[in-house]
């Protein structure tokens, strides 16, 4: 006898976002979206009234936010929070949801995400759900969201298998992309991140990190040296224990030098 599918509902206030997770979700045999909206209040009144297994959430939405919305329900549902920005996505693991998303959301993501649920699925509901602290935490990470950001990330976040490593970004000297995926280098360890170096310069404050290669984001605050080679190479040396040594793209080189005032 087959499981009895899940029950999903989509809020994203992007259509596109909607209709690639619901062509993601549709190709799970042990799940039914019962409903959508790309505007969270007509949400709100879905889930004020109907039961859902799984509530996939944005958490930036014009009216509401995620975590307002999620302030408003009598029942708090299991959550797997959907974003395009890692500081959302760290705010949002405080809420202990099933997990989060980073778009756009591909099918490894996805199905991480709903293993991990089905896991859980079937289990007593958990103590932070029924917690009065949890009201207090979604007021404050609502807060936050309302407040425009004043600053850029401080840390970021690393996933080992379903267990999540914060990493300060002041200890990050510079990240890679190897084989497909990105890394983040501090204290001699290397961090898997779910980012592109491409979205990682365009996310992370550009007044330290700087690209020097297209597979490589240096931090110029661990910069010690660099050297120009014969030939034409430039390399730059860290400040790190393994005194690592960077390769310098031509066409990086002079803003690289320019930003270090070289």
């Amino acid at each position: 006898m087959s499981a009895t599918p899940l029950r999903v509902y989509v809020v994203d206030d992007e259509p596109l976002a909607i209709e690639r997770l619901g062509r993601l979700l549709g190709e799970a045999d042990d799940t039914a979206i019962v409903g959508s909206a790309t505007d969270p209040a007509e949400a709100l009144q879905f889930l004020a009234s109907h039961a859902v297994d799984v509530l996939f959430l944005d958490i930036q939405m014009p009216g509401l936010n995620g975590f307002e919305l999620l302030q408003l329900l009598p029942e708090q549902p299991a959550v797997i929070f959907t974003t395009a920005y890692d500081q959302y996505a760290l705010q949002a693991f405080e809420v202990n949801s099933i997990d989060y998303l980073l778009k756009p959301v591909d099918e490894e993501q996805l199905q991480r995400a709903l293993s991990k649920f089905r896991r859980l699925r079937g289990e007593t509901k958990p103590d932070w759900a029924r917690q009065p602290e949890l009201r207090a935490l979604l007021d404050d990470l609502a807060a936050k969201l309302r407040t425009p950001a004043s600053a850029y990330p401080v840390r970021i976040a690393s996933r080992v298998g379903e267990r999540v490593h914060l990493v300060d970004l002041a200890q990050v000297t510079h990240f890679f992309a190897r084989d497909k995926l990105t890394y983040a280098a501090a204290g001699g360890k290397n961090h898997s991140v779910d980012r592109t170096i491409a979205e990682l310069e365009h996310t992370l404050d550009p007044q330290r990190f700087v690209r020097i290669h297209r597979s490589i984001l240096l931090n110029l605050d661990w910069v010690d040296q660099v050297n120009s080679h014969c030939g034409g190479q430039t390399t730059v040396h860290l400040k790190d224990a393994a005194r690592t040594q960077l390769p310098v793209a031509r066409d990086r080189v002079r803003p690289l030098k320019e930003r270090l005032e070289l």
